[in-house]
C-alpha cells in the first residue's frame, strides 16, 4: 500500500501519535466520563490530525492555511482537556507529563508549519 503525502509530514505524524496516545489513556478514564470528559478530549485530539488531512488534501496554500489553523484550536482545546483530567487525577505514572511534552512538541512544529504555509 501506497503512502499517502500527508503521512510523509513530521506535523501528522506527531499529532497522530498524540491522538493515539490519548485514545490509549482515556481508557483507564473513569466510566462515568465516557459521555462526557472521554468524548470530547477523544474527538478535540483527533480533530488534528484529521484537520491536516483534510487541509493538505485540498487545492492550495490557502484552504491548507484555514485547515492548519482549525488544527491549532483543536490542538489547544486538547491541550486544555488534558490539563483538566489531570486535575481530576485521571492519570498515573507520569503519563500527563508525557502527554505534555508530546503537545508542546507538536505545537510548535504545528505553528512554525502554519506560519509557512500561510505566509506570515
Amino acid at each position: 500500500m501506497a503512502e499517502e503525502r500527508w503521512q510523509k509530514l513530521e506535523v501528522w505524524r506527531l499529532s497522530d501519535d498524540l491522538a493515539y496516545r490519548v485514545y490509549q489513556i482515556t481508557k483507564d478514564f473513569p466510566k462515568e466520563e465516557m459521555y462526557g470528559l472521554t468524548s470530547q478530549i477523544r474527538r478535540a485530539a483527533l480533530s488534528v490530525p484529521t484537520n491536516i488531512v483534510e487541509g493538505y488534501s485540498r487545492k492550495g496554500d490557502k484552504e491548507l492555511s484555514r485547515f492548519i489553523n482549525i488544527s491549532l484550536g483543536s490542538l489547544a482545546e486538547t491541550k486544555y482537556l488534558l490539563y483538566f483530567s489531570h486535575r481530576l487525577g485521571y492519570f498515573k505514572d507520569g503519563k500527563y507529563d508525557d502527554l505534555r511534552n508530546c503537545y508542546d512538541k507538536l505545537g510548535k512544529l504545528l505553528w512554525k508549519f502554519y506560519e509557512v504555509i500561510s505566509g506570515k
